[in-house]
């Protein structure tokens, strides 16, 4: 049997009553109170998560822009300095290698955060391809990541930063050597929950002062330590794609609805630019939309979707909604029963259970 990985903070769990599970091969909290108590604080509060599990590859050198913007599917050449972007990777087909963010530290210097389980493949997709005077470095290991996520993440984070004031930092931009608490961070105003928040990147040694000084800073303000759960039905509600789920080698990113990263115009082309092209000129035959349940059950990923007799897809995410208190869920389905209020079936234990087609996102919030 392999042994699960651990983050820097596995440590610090036990103590705020965290139940650990296998989450692609590492051992991380599922939760820590109970999932929906802790999906109500990042709404209505803040929560903060331990998300060290994720990875950090640096990409430098001279040539590092032309590489990105050949491996990568949104237009890497319009991030500015100090700025971060949500892309995709993509196999020749159109499948998705990865979703990922990218920050530009700056001219020829960038760190790509990618998924956990994805680490080791997408640093040896990058390597394959390298081209010209290009440096890669896999950061993960002596990186961790904090997420403080929900409306008073930014009032309870200033407490600790003596040297900046987080209103600068806007969406989808960062900040380096910001000094939290007395430790070094890359503090960005990014975030997996739909809330307003940011996502801190610190050496793997400062991550344990960090978690319980923000802990410490955000009890009176009813800040909670969170899990895996609460992070999942956070980022369900307002449609952000989870690799393995929405996205996958055989799906593409346009079927899973993140068009917006997904930049044909690009003069480059980059690595499954023609399949996605053919995709978009011929039409989808397949696509990502919000189901929500008519009979009583909830949806969940791998349930079979049917419209009459026939097969249409399938959920990929579903659960109670936490936020709305309705059955919902997500489903690849077949693009010609995709409209808007079309009744379907999902079969939930060998019943086939009325459902209806809905828009999305579940829940949106306006961002700073």
């Amino acid at each position: 049997m392999t042994e699960l990985k651990r983050t820097p903070l596995f440590a610090v769990y036990k103590e705020h009553g965290g139940k650990t599970i296998d989450f692609g091969g590492w051992e991380l909290p599922v939760q820590f109170s109970s999932i929906k108590e802790e999906h109500e604080a990042v709404r209505t509060k803040a929560g903060l998560f331990d998300v060290s599990h994720m990875g950090e590859i640096e990409v430098k050198g001279e040539d590092s822009l032309p590489f990105l913007q050949k491996m990568m599917t949104n237009d890497i050449s319009k991030i500015n300095n100090g700025g971060a972007q949500y892309t995709a990777m993509c196999y020749e087909n159109g499948g998705t290698v990865d979703d990922l963010l990218v920050y530009k530290i700056e001219d020829n210097h960038f760190i790509l955060v990618v998924n956990a389980s994805n680490i080791e493949k997408d640093y040896q997709w990058l390597e394959d391809h390298v081209e010209g005077e290009v440096i890669l470095n896999n950061l993960s290991e002596k990186t961790a990541q904090l997420a403080l996520q929900g409306p008073l993440a930014e009032k309870v984070l200033q407490k600790l930063a003596s040297n900046t004031d987080l209103r600068q930092i806007g969406y989808f931009k960062f900040q380096q050597e910001v000094n939290l608490n007395g430790k070094k961070a890359l503090v960005s105003r990014t975030g997996y929950t739909g809330e307003d928040g940011f996502e801190i990147y610190c050496d793997a040694f400062d991550a344990v002062d960090l978690w319980q000084a923000i802990l410490t800073a955000g009890k009176e303000d009813g800040v909670l330590p969170c899990g895996l759960g609460a992070r999942d039905t956070l980022r369900f509600e307002s449609v952000l794609a989870l690799y393995g789920q929405e996205l996958s080698p055989d799906i593409s990113p346009l079927e899973a609805g993140i068009g917006f990263a997904v930049k044909l115009y690009k003069e480059v082309d980059f690595i499954g630019k023609g399949a996605l092209k053919k995709q978009k000129e011929t039409g989808l035959t397949r696509k990502l939309v919000g189901i929500e349940m008519i009979d009583r059950g909830i949806p969940r990923h791998g349930y079979l979707v049917y419209k009459g007799e026939a097969l249409i897809g399938q959920v990929t995410t579903g659960t109670q909604s936490p936020t709305l208190k309705r059955n919902i869920g997500l489903a690849l389905i077949k693009t010609e029963f995709a409209k808007l209020d079309t009744e379907i079936e999902v079969e939930i234990r060998g019943k086939r259970l009325k459902a209806a087609i809905v828009p999305t996102p579940f829940y949106k919030k306006n961002m700073k």
